[in-house]
């Protein structure tokens, strides 16, 4: 026999009750960063560069979950980098 829906939890409810932390005892990791994908057309060379690069990083144990982490971080540091005017090495490279 089913039981009442009334009985069921509702998952998607606003709750002080953290269903991952009450399964496992463990924290859950945190609210997820929003992202978008992203289109941007990049010459066949440096695709197969950064593809080389993220799977020698990863055989050499650094911790990089995925590809995109790594564009993430690379592309932050080259914003930074654009930040410092007319000192900046991306801005050299243009």
């Amino acid at each position: 026999m089913m039981s009442d829906s009334k009985d069921l939890p509702d998952f998607f409810e606003n709750s002080p009750v953290d269903p991952v932390r009450s399964a496992t005892g463990k924290p859950s990791a945190g609210p997820a960063k929003l992202k978008k994908k992203a289109g941007f057309y990049l010459s066949l060379q440096l695709i197969e560069r950064f593809d080389r690069k993220f799977h020698e990083l990863k055989l050499a144990g650094a911790a990089i979950d995925n590809k995109s982490n790594l564009l993430e971080a690379a592309l932050a540091f080259a914003l930074d980098d654009l930040d410092r005017g007319e000192r900046s090495q991306v801005l050299k490279r243009l």
